[in-house]
């Protein structure tokens, strides 16, 4: 890192110089031909990161795993899945990131583990030591202990062995619930992250860690899904673990956290990442994710840009200080929600490009996102991967939906459409693998690549790479109060202010020319994705920094 962001971390503002390119392992780049992404594949392209601008790398599991559901589902949080490479390999990308100024972020999932864990294995076996690392309930008259639901679509009991007993999972059956209310749990953790802070990783993002003390096990109120979220979601018992992994193990270490946080909202937000709590850096909140969905993240409609920049704004005007992001693992890419964007693939990725990195907040950058990548082009569930996806499909199936329908839950929400091999040439398989890639290669990157891309002054990585410039060195971008100024149908205005400085945004949310406000006519950008700005109007997707 540069001598001011070892100064900013020195006085505990690294977040605010942190600018985060996720990478999906398994997606991002093949060297040994088996057709799943591994570290040295990581290794190989880190100059193609450092050019790009990002100082931080977070990596989605890469620990051992059966891939129940692609890793979040650990067997073994100390090891190197061999499909990934070695500790070995991760030590050289450790080193060899850092080098280049660019520190690594593990992902930690410790709500649940893999059943084929030791201690789930052990406790499978009578061990009553590890059955207390679970939560493990007798089943009532034959039937589940509760009538919780689960957010894979699915009972969240599964029986216990051979037993009457019943093991908790808000995720697959494979996913077994740990037990937050047992000490020892807590010990085995603080272990694992010492484990990976030693080897020099800079911090954690937690998945799903609001989610992980459960307050009762009693019957919840019903709802359409997720039947029993009243009993555990962002708890006290929560903020307690929070709190003494923060002072006993990651300050010390000057560790770095972000939250995964579903359903959260402002109040919850603000206390899980206020500073004299001592619990995370920042979350990822969900909300403006949800702006073209209706109840439940299966049913998606028409993207209005005005429902997003009202979310903008509020968790913009509501939090100090938060993660910004548009696109990860889990989402469906973003610039394919805006239903005209498939003539402007360009044009909406680099106005994305410019929105993200002069939003207040750490960016967070997801792999492909920064060429543009799309949605997949899969014609049926016979390309899906996806454990959730399948499981929604038989929902919906048992439900009597009509094929079509189900597709087209499936089509536009499925968590593949972000994990999709990365592009890199327009040659078999994206140049991601000389073998059979794991999941499908999107039919597009004989145009949508890195190479052909980077061939294009004008490209969109170009674009990209210039808004990360200027996002880690322009004092208004990275400290600036957020204002808003104008929130129309499509038309999007905010400024960034610090002092006496003043940044003026403009994003134009669609795919139609959109007048500007005659108040704000006439000044020309400093920034723009299009070569000949008006200053009357701006072009479909069209963003501006003044």
């Amino acid at each position: 890192m540069t001598e001011k962001e070892v100064a900013h971390m020195a006085q505990g503002n690294y977040c605010k110089d942190m600018v985060v390119y996720q990478i999906y392992p398994r997606s991002f780049l093949d060297t040994n031909g088996d057709g799943i992404g591994d570290l040295r594949g990581i290794i190989e392209k880190l100059d193609y990161l450092a050019d790009l601008g990002v100082n931080t790398l977070w990596l989605s599991p890469i620990y051992v795993s059966p891939d129940d559901d692609n890793g979040y589902d650990i067997a073994d949080y100390k090891a190197i899945h061999p499909q990934f490479g070695t500790l070995a390999d991760f030590d050289e990308l450790v080193q060899k990131a850092k080098e280049r100024g660019i520190g690594i972020v593990m992902d930690l999932v410790i709500n649940h583990t893999s059943d084929e864990h030791e201690w789930f294995r052990r406790a499978l076996n009578g061990d009553k030591t590890y059955q207390d690392y679970y939560i493990l309930r007798e089943g009532k008259n034959g039937k589940c202990p509760n009538n919780w639901g689960n957010f894979f679509g699915e009972c969240p009991w599964t029986r216990f062995g051979d037993s009457d007993t019943y093991y908790l999972h808000l995720f697959s059956k494979k996913q077994p619930d740990l037990n937050w209310h047992n000490p020892a749990v807590l010990e085995e953790i603080k272990d694992v992250l010492r484990f990976w802070l030693d080897r020099g990783v800079m911090g954690f993002r937690c998945d799903v860690i609001n989610v992980i003390y459960k307050n009762s096990l009693q019957n919840g109120k019903k709802r359409p899904a997720l039947t029993g979220l009243e009993h555990y979601l962002s708890t006290e018992g929560c903020h307690r673990i929070l709190n003494t992994l923060r002072r006993e193990i990651l300050d010390p270490y000057g560790a770095f956290t972000v939250g995964e946080t579903v359903f959260v909202d402002i109040p919850t937000a603000k206390a899980l990442t206020d500073p004299a709590r001592k619990e995370l850096d920042m979350v990822f909140a969900f909300e403006h994710m949800e702006c073209d969905q209706v109840v439940l993240k299966w049913f998606k409609t028409r993207l209005r840009p005005k429902r997003l920049m009202k979310c903008l704004v509020k968790w913009q005007s509501g939090m100090d200080w938060n993660a910004c992001y548009f696109e990860n693992h889990d989402q469906p890419r973003f610039i394919s929600r805006f239903s005209d964007a498939a003539s402007f693939r360009k044009e909406s990725s680099a106005m994305m490009a410019g929105l993200q990195m002069t939003l207040r907040g750490t960016p967070y950058v997801f792999e492909g996102q920064e060429i543009g990548m799309t949605n997949f082009d899969y014609t049926s569930m016979d390309d899906v991967r996806d454990i959730e996806s399948h499981n929604i499909d038989a929902l919906a199936k048992k439900l009597k939906l009509p094929r079509a329908l189900r597709w087209k839950m499936i089509r536009r929400t499925s968590r593949d459409n972000a994990r999709t091999p990365m592009q890199w040439t327009a040659e078999e398989h994206g140049g991601f693998t000389k073998g059979t890639p794991w999941l499908k290669v999107n039919g597009n990157h004989k145009t949508v690549n890195v190479e052909s891309d980077m061939c294009d002054e004008h490209g969109v990585r170009a674009f990209w790479k210039e808004m990360i410039a200027r996002r880690k060195t322009d004092p208004v971008l990275i400290d600036g109060a957020f204002e808003a100024v104008h929130l129309g149908r499509r038309l999007f205005v905010f400024d960034r202010v610090l002092g006496e400085e003043r940044h003026r945004v403009l994003c134009n949310l669609s795919g139609k020319s959109v007048t500007i406000p005659k108040a704000l006519q006439g000044a020309v950008p400093a920034v723009s994705n299009y070569a000949s700005p008006d200053t009357r109007k701006m072009q479909p997707f069209e963003f501006r920094l003044l």
